[in-house]
């Protein structure tokens, strides 16, 4: 595996860690997780541990679909736009979240990869 396509999946894999252990710690300790939801999401009459466990199964598929390398554009896309929005909904928590607008920078970074030509390298800008 050549340097960039190491780079690519390293990339992938710390971005989808990112996803996949905030579900799976809220099944064992939900409230630590509930705080995150925006408080106009909270006070809809929505079950807020049912919502989290909902959003879980979405970060779990954002997770699976950027270890599958499969059209990585859009799951980086969507990652990005959650963390950010996860930030921008927590402002009071900064302290703590400042670290997820890293990682919402480094799936734009994925986002804007470039695409492989056919012959299997990235294409390049002239």
């Amino acid at each position: 595996m050549n340097g960039e396509k190491l780079a690519h999946l390293t990339l992938r894999l710390g971005i989808a860690f990112a996803f996949l252990y905030p579900p799976f710690a809220a099944l064992s300790d939900p409230s630590s997780w509930i705080g995150y939801f925006p408080q106009f999401i909270r006070d809809l009459p929505i079950n807020t541990v049912l919502l989290l466990h909902t959003f879980g199964v979405v970060e779990v598929v954002i997770a699976l679909w950027l270890i599958s390398g499969w059209k990585v554009r859009y799951p980086a896309l969507l990652a990005a736009l959650m963390l950010a929005a996860i930030v921008i909904f927590n402002t009071n928590q900064f302290g703590l979240l400042f670290r997820d607008l890293a990682i919402a920078v480094a799936a734009v970074a994925l986002a804007l990869w470039p695409a492989p030509t056919s012959t299997g390298q990235p294409s390049r800008p002239q």
